[in-house]
């Protein structure tokens, strides 16, 4: 998760989740967590050397299906 603006999207999902009244603890971590799977995601379907922000912003839906699911 070293790609430019990486860090930009968990922060965007962590807001998000504080927005929706998440507690900030709670937000963090089910943020980091969001975050790594939808990377995870897409590095199946792309690799590890072409994920950019853009990859983990178009897995985040598939990981919260995911999240649900299991």
């Amino acid at each position: 998760m070293a790609a430019a603006g990486s860090g930009d999207v968990l922060s965007g999902i962590i807001t998000s989740l504080l927005a929706q009244n998440y507690a900030p603890q709670n937000a963090a971590l089910l943020g980091v967590y969001l975050h790594g799977l939808a990377g995870d995601i897409q590095t199946k379907k792309l690799s590890e050397e072409a994920l950019c922000a853009g990859d983990i912003i178009e897995g985040i839906p598939l990981a919260y299906k995911q999240l649900k699911k299991d």
